[in-house]
């Protein structure tokens, strides 16, 4: 399938949200409370009326798409993007072409595509702050046989949730990356 087809088939953030099973009140939390600054809203304000279109890779029971979807759904709005999420686990052949390292389906991962349906840029699953604090808490699990492995694992993901809800400079780290993705400053210019 085209992207553009891949596009069609997701389902509207409101569809997406009223489907939700796990998170669902987490991720409105960091919807309702995050608001771009007045810089991440001057890097946004070329991108208006381009004719972007973001394909949500995603899962409702993941951490980082609570984090990061409700973001993006902030950055979609300023700059007119329409957002359309398409759910890994029934979607394999479109995750496959997007792994991480090559081999890891980890989402979110966000496709951005013009208005006749061309990648033009892909960003996910984490900011790199987001994954340098998450690569901190894991070096400090014991080896997974450990006995006490599990429950050490289940405190950090406790944690890291709870800063994702709570910790506005991570939500800004996260907007900071997307935007990084889309526009293009080093070129002086955009993506789109």
């Amino acid at each position: 399938m085209e992207l553009m087809d891949w596009f069609a088939k997701g389902l509207s953030p409101q569809n997406y949200n009223e489907a939700m099973q796990v998170n669902k009140e987490e991720m409105n939390k960091i919807y309702y409370r995050f608001s771009l600054s007045d810089e991440e809203k001057t890097r946004l304000a070329d991108l208006k009326d381009a004719g972007m279109k973001v394909i949500a890779l995603t899962e409702d029971w993941c951490g980082d798409a609570m984090l990061n979807n409700p973001i993006l759904l902030k950055i979609a709005e300023e700059s007119g993007m329409e957002v359309r999420f398409i759910l890994r686990d029934q979607n394999l052949e479109l995750m496959d072409q997007y792994l991480t390292n090559g081999t890891s389906r980890a989402i979110p991962i966000y496709i951005f595509i013009d208005e006749a349906g061309k990648e033009k840029a892909v960003w996910g699953p984490r900011a790199k702050q987001v994954q340098e604090m998450v690569d901190d808490e894991r070096s400090k699990l014991p080896e997974q046989d450990a006995g006490d492995f599990k429950e050490k694992q289940m405190s950090m993901y406790r944690r890291l949730t709870a800063s994702y809800q709570e910790d506005s400079k991570i939500w800004h780290f996260v907007a900071d990356s997307i935007i990084d993705s889309i526009v293009s400053e080093n070129k002086g210019g955009r993506v789109f």
